[in-house]
């Protein structure tokens, strides 16, 4: 159209008349030079719209009324793709334990903690959000629905990162920093349940806590402010004392790499002035099922949970310190844990109680696999089998564990009892994320709690145990 156009201004403007039909070629080729200069012409002179684009503002964006959008909402939602409003990020993560334990008691230890019944139960059944609010603030809202008054508050915290010499603070309800047993992951455990002196820890609270690692990630250190005690929903409240304290350090004497040898040391102190002015120190024998599971299909007299073995009753508390030691190995497809706890609770009008405990535990891969070392926080890390059961067949990972566990609970006008647990494991990891757990446990009960029965010297209980886990 525009060559027509062109054409015809041309032969009009320049008052030219049409060629005639027998006009001479070298007419007509002349007629069309002249045409085809007039073209080039026109285009030099067109502006292109990319010289000029810094200059023209950009178009409005279409309007979003208040009727349309919740104003609260961010600004993302809306399809801006700038770096800057990227954030929040949100990952949804969660997995489940299902469990069935059976139980076989002598006699005497059937008097001493009553008849323990078999079952079957889901341990855990967690769900969790977690991801970044902004690019150094990350977070995490983890609700358990296997624990008693469902559901109940795990790790839910805020933490800003790189601040304060590079280092992160930590708020909200989370693991308090000690004890390597404590702040490995439930889903990464060697055993169905942490070891005895577990029951020492003041596990998760509410607080504020500021962590890090050194550059080399040889050594971690963390400090913990918390209210003490906290609620299943995160919750603390008391105007006498109600605060505690937390710290751990660790070192890697050896690091040559996972699966070439290191060696861990670590040591950590807590101290708590409880807001209830009460403790109690309790544990079973590294076994649990839930004390509301299954409630409905259970006859009326029969025991829903697995009972405390040992149990100090409520103590009425001033403040208590606990102090704890550690030491890791690991080399090949070997690898070994051991920690002691020492806990000192000063009574109101009362003595000054000492408590303690202590295991020691190995894992070896019959697969070749080697256990990982989480250096930013200083415990093992999960197992990633070498060739796992998939559609092409593979094996998986398999592993032998072993565990010695012990809890003295006596001392002065406290008898909570000493248990002693030996435990045989077999783990089967089909991938990184799905593990089937089989426990034996010994029980000795040396001597049973004076606040749940009879005081029974000596007895005994064989514990059989399979978990199955799935975690995404």
């Amino acid at each position: 159209m525009t060559l027509l156009w062109l054409f015809t201004f041309q032969l009009s403007g320049a008052g030219a008349q049409l060629p005639e039909i027998d006009q001479d070629e070298r007419g007509i080729q002349a007629q069309l030079q002249i045409l085809q200069q007039q073209i080039d012409e026109l285009k030099s002179q067109q502006v292109k719209p990319a010289q000029f684009t810094s200059q023209i503002p950009p178009a409005p964006a279409a309007s979003m009324g208040e009727d349309e959008y919740d104003s609260d909402l961010p600004e993302y939602m809306f399809g801006d793709s700038s770096d800057s409003n990227k954030f929040p990020t949100a990952r949804l993560t969660g997995f489940f334990q299902t469990d069935a334990v059976g139980f076989i008691q002598d006699a005497a230890n059937i008097q001493a903690v009553g008849d323990v019944q078999n079952g079957a139960d889901f341990r855990r059944a967690r769900l969790a959000a977690t991801g970044d609010a902004w690019e150094n603030v990350g977070y995490m809202l983890e609700m358990d629905f296997a624990f008693p008054g469902r559901p109940s508050f795990m790790d839910v915290w805020l933490e800003v990162r790189d601040v304060l010499g590079g280092n992160n603070v930590r708020v909200g309800q989370y693991r308090q920093p000690f004890g390597m047993d404590g702040l490995t992951s439930v889903k990464e455990l060697t055993f169905l349940e942490r070891a005895l002196p577990f029951a020492f820890l003041p596990f998760r609270q509410i607080g504020a806590m500021y962590f890090g690692n050194t550059e080399d990630e040889q050594s971690t250190y963390a400090v913990s402010g918390f209210r003490f005690p906290t609620g299943p929903y995160g919750g603390n409240i008391g105007d006498s004392g109600g605060f505690g304290l937390a710290t751990r350090l660790t070192h890697l004497l050896i690091d040559n790499g996972d699966g070439n040898g290191l060696l861990h040391i670590g040591g950590g102190f807590t101290f708590a002035n409880p807001a209830n002015n009460l403790v109690q120190y309790r544990n079973q024998p590294e076994i649990f099922v839930s004390e509301t599971g299954g409630a409905a299909q259970v006859p009326v007299g029969v025991p829903l949970a697995v009972p405390p073995f040992v149990d100090t009753g409520l103590i009425p508390t001033q403040n208590f310190s606990m102090f704890n030691a550690e030491l890791a190995y690991a080399v090949g497809s070997f690898y070994a844990q051991s920690e002691v706890i020492y806990t000192v609770v000063k009574e109101r009008n009362g003595p000054t109680n000492n408590f303690s405990g202590a295991y020691a535990q190995f894992g070896y891969f019959l697969t070749g696999e080697s256990r990982a070392y989480n250096r930013k926080g200083g415990v093992f890390g999960r197992v990633v089998p070498l060739d796992p059961v998939g559609k092409d067949c593979g094996c998986g990972a398999w592993e032998l564990a072993g565990r010695w566990s012990y809890i003295d609970l006596n001392d002065k006008n406290i008898q909570g009892g000493r248990l002693t647990d030996l435990t045989l494991g077999v783990n089967w990891y089909l991938n990184q994320f799905t593990k089937f757990q089989f426990n034996y446990i010994h029980a000795f009960l040396n001597s049973s709690s004076n606040v749940n029965g009879p005081v029974i010297d000596n007895s005994n209980a064989d514990i059989l145990a399979v978990r199955a886990q799935v975690d995404f």
